[in-house]
């Protein structure tokens, strides 16, 4: 079969127990990588019969070092290694999913990445929730980017020396530039893969997750911003924009036109209803993700302005957590 698994979490607590129990006996090799849990998911992990690595937490922790970490251990167990998922420890693996994903990579020699349908698991216990389903709801065929559930060739991972450790986020689409600029493809099946617990019940947890897009479209500009690739540099222009373009140009016009200046705070609005309009769901939903949609700017243009200030400041990086 020569597929390992490498599982990545803390505190995840039953997510994790459903996340292992999916893989156990579907793959040779399943590596759990904890950073930190005092919730006994290491015990819970072993008792499983999963390997485990234990990070060291003296070193700064991301997510890109913790699935390092772990092909290296399931390399070292598992030598002849073909294919590697990985999987978030909050995420439950569709029995079918590595059957299937194998079979595709078996048959198409020329990609290196492969990844399917991602659902949340409670997708009506909050708006936010419904934004993580919604996001992960990806066009089918070759794609650019996958995310932190794929199955990936191990002889190409290495190639490229895996993710960029020192990622606090966007791991996954940054090492899918590399891949891409070897020659290799990314791929989208339209197969369910994996079932994802958000969690996400508060606008505080929303506003640090999406902030931490900001950031990682910051940091993705900043090392595949040139042309050809030109990696996130719309979004994150987008974000400097509606996030900060706007409200300098407001003050800029009142201080010319007094309160008249403020009429180009009616762009929000208009843009709201543009793209609920849009929209194909329900007309609720709709309305709600539009204006998720462009309050998001903001999080989003100051997840880049922390960028800035931890690449060119004295900022130091740090996890940008929702959980």
């Amino acid at each position: 079969m020569g597929i390992g698994v490498v599982v990545i979490g803390r505190n995840e607590g039953l997510r994790l127990e459903r996340c292992l129990t999916s893989l156990v006996g579907a793959a040779q090799q399943v590596v759990y990588v904890d950073s930190g849990s005092t919730d006994g998911s290491v015990q819970l992990a072993r008792r499983l019969g999963v390997e485990v690595v234990e990070l060291n937490m003296t070193i700064p922790f991301t997510a890109a070092r913790a699935r390092n970490e772990g092909f290296a251990c399931v390399q070292r167990l598992l030598p002849s290694m073909r294919y590697v998922q990985f999987v978030d420890g909050d995420c439950e693996v569709v029995a079918s999913w590595l059957p299937q994903a194998r079979a595709f990579l078996d048959a198409q020699p020329s990609v290196a990445v492969v990844c399917g349908r991602r659902r949340e698991r409670f997708p009506q216990h909050s708006i936010y929730n419904l934004m993580c389903d919604l996001e992960w709801d990806t066009p089918v065929g070759e794609a650019k980017a996958c995310g932190g559930d794929a199955l990936m060739r191990a002889d190409a991972f290495a190639a490229v020396s895996g993710f960029r450790a020192d990622l606090i986020a966007g791991e996954e689409p940054e090492l899918c530039v590399r891949l891409r600029a070897k020659g290799w493809k990314v791929w989208r099946l339209p197969e369910e893969m994996t079932l994802h617990d958000a969690t996400m019940t508060r606008f505080g947890q929303w506003w640090r997750r999406t902030l931490r897009g900001g950031y990682a479209f910051a940091e993705g500009a900043f090392l595949h911003g040139a042309a050809p690739e030109q990696h996130w540099l719309r979004e994150s222009r987008r974000a400097w924009f509606w996030g900060l373009g706007i409200p300098l140009a407001t003050v800029f016009l009142c201080m010319l036109l007094g309160g008249y200046g403020l009429l180009l705070l009616l762009i929000y609005p208009l843009q709201v209803v543009r793209l609920a309009r849009r929209g194909k769901g329900p007309t609720r939903e709709n309305w709600l993700l539009a204006f998720f949609l462009v309050l998001g700017k903001f999080p989003e243009m100051l997840g880049q302005v922390k960028f800035l200030l931890n690449r060119f400041g004295a900022g130091k990086s740090a996890l940008i957590e929702y959980k």
